[in-house]
């Protein structure tokens, strides 16, 4: 597999156009933390580490209203392995003109991209969420 991330953005997609309850994603540290910014922004209920190292899985609990709409409609993937996209700490771009979050790879760990504007610090854009 060249593009892990995406793979698991691709399985949270497809588990909410399934509407399933939960999705399990093999893991990784870089894994777990994307799952831990989606949680911390709200747009899943939680996420489990099941199993030992070095391998183990992530358990994704999806988070829908009482409608079943899920809480997330959009889930992208912006640098990839062909073609990486950076940002500069002035020029980390906001999503939704700030509704939706993009998730950062910076120089001290995976953040959100309020957080990184904030911090006043760049990095690679992995994906955007709304």
């Amino acid at each position: 597999m060249t593009d892990p991330i995406s793979d698991m953005l691709t399985r949270i997609r497809n588990a909410i156009a399934a509407k399933h309850s939960r999705v399990d994603i093999p893991g990784s540290k870089l894994k777990v933390e994307v799952a831990r910014i989606l949680k911390e922004e709200g747009y899943i209920n939680n996420y489990v580490v099941k199993g030992d190292k070095p391998k183990f899985t992530i358990r994704v609990f999806l988070r829908y209203d009482a409608k079943g709409t899920s809480s997330i409609t959009h889930l992208s993937r912006v640098s990839r392995p062909g073609r990486r996209v950076y940002t500069g700490a002035n020029r980390v771009p906001r999503v939704l003109g700030g509704y939706g979050v993009n998730i950062i790879s910076t120089s001290q760990g995976l953040m959100s991209g309020k957080k990184a504007r904030q911090a006043n610090i760049g990095g690679e854009i992995l994906a955007n969420v709304y």
